[in-house]
């Protein structure tokens, strides 16, 4: 099962994505998401320039031994653009043996813990009343968990909103320049309480209801605004500070008993290891492909099971359907499992990717095929050629730079 070839495929469907492909002698493919969005060109080059040829004649089934050569013998560790690039590597591979053996890779991991994988959707709005159109919608469509956004008022931009005609995706890399947004904190910490008061008493609480913050407040803000939303029972609030200080979060932790979730930007264990180990969120949501693929994420949630924290893994549309499936797989058997994000995914996506995993009654199955159980249509990818788009930048009404 030696390693044949190694290509990276950029395609954008809707939205870039960047693709490894592996191949056997024997002609077994597998697919690896190596999609780092508004930096996807750097990734391209770390495995076409540095990683690909490393790989042709390895035995595809030796993933650990690969997956530390990749990570301990590059000297230059961590990183979202090398753990990216792992992360690709690995799946990849896994997605291999899986269809070597004949079994979906959530068996190969031990086999299911549950009979499916609770997602959550995002909800939002220009203003409340359309927030709550929004979150009817996903009540109706049977999701069980729901994460709520609306504009703020008084500020031209707000993080997490639909753009119109996009259905229930957004799509925040939106230039070929960052765009500059403007933030307020007290504008934002004055409404908040007052869309999740909106929400809950249109809706009631025979729900989950989740909040992206998307690392905007100080510590203190962040508990402020955690102690004022306790009233609404949220399943938690996201990233409610920059995380590069794991012991900030010890602050909100002693001022309020709002779970925290956080982890969208790390790339390794060491970035959570206080967090976890300290008790300091409830909720770990790495993502499995920008933390070294399924056997690194693996570690990261099984860390976090030794001290009562759950996962909640990323899962935007930015995140093509490779990572999305690898995440299904991953969230099947971990004992500790808490949710996982589903933004979906902006046609033409289906038409260059094939899925297997199904939605059914709030839960999602990464299906019984083979692997992970996504094919990729190259002919289709290539006629969506890369387009270069950032993410926007943030700014305080003076000018200041701020956290996006």
């Amino acid at each position: 099962m030696r390693i044949s070839s190694a290509d990276v495929i950029v395609t954008a469907p809707g939205r870039n994505y960047v693709t490894l492909k592996i191949t056997t002698e024997d002609g077994v493919t597998g697919l690896g998401d190596a999609t780092l969005n508004g930096r996807e060109m750097a990734v391209v080059s770390y495995l076409r320039d540095h990683v690909c040829p490393l790989l042709i004649g390895r035995d595809a089934g030796r993933i650990n031994d690969i997956w530390q050569y990749l990570y301990r013998g590059a000297y230059w560790r961590r990183g979202p653009v090398t753990m990216t690039a792992i992360a690709a590597v690995d799946c990849a591979l896994w997605d291999i043996l899986g269809k070597e053996t004949g079994k979906p890779v959530y068996q190969l991991l031990g086999g299911a813990a549950r009979d499916g994988v609770m997602i959550y959707g995002h909800a939002s709005g220009g203003n409340i009343d359309e927030l709550l159109e929004d979150v009817q919608r996903y009540r109706d469509a049977g999701y069980r968990a729901i994460r709520v956004q609306a504009a703020v008022p008084g500020l031209d931009s707000t993080y997490g909103l639909h753009h119109p005609g996009s259905g229930r995706t957004y799509e925040p890399a939106d230039a070929a320049m960052p765009t500059d947004n403007v933030w307020d904190t007290p504008a934002y910490l004055d409404f908040a309480p007052t869309m999740m008061a909106a929400v809950r008493e249109r809706f009631g609480y025979d729900f989950h209801l989740l909040h992206d913050v998307h690392h905007r407040l100080s510590p203190l803000e962040a508990a402020q605004l955690g102690k004022s939303l306790e009233p609404y029972r949220m399943f938690w609030i996201e990233d409610p500070t920059p995380a590069e200080d794991q012991t900030a979060f010890r602050t909100i932790r002693q001022h309020t008993t709002t779970p925290i979730a956080v982890g969208e930007v790390f790339n390794t264990i060491w970035d959570c290891q206080h967090l976890i180990t300290e008790r300091l969120i409830d909720y770990i949501r790495t993502s499995v492909s920008h933390t070294g693929g399924i056997t690194h994420l693996r570690k990261v949630f099984d860390l976090a099971s030794l001290y009562g924290v759950r996962s909640g893994s990323h899962g935007a549309g930015d995140l093509s359907p490779v990572s999305f499936a690898s995440a299904l797989h991953l969230d099947m058997t971990v004992p500790n499992f808490g949710i996982q994000e589903y933004m979906g995914h902006l046609d033409p996506a289906s038409e260059v990717f094939r899925t297997n995993y199904e939605f059914r009654d709030g839960y999602m199955h990464p299906g019984d095929a083979p692997g992970l159980g996504i094919e990729i249509d190259e002919e289709a990818a290539a006629k969506y050629p890369y387009s270069p788009k950032y993410l926007p930048v943030n700014r305080l009404r003076d000018g200041a730079m701020h956290d996006w």
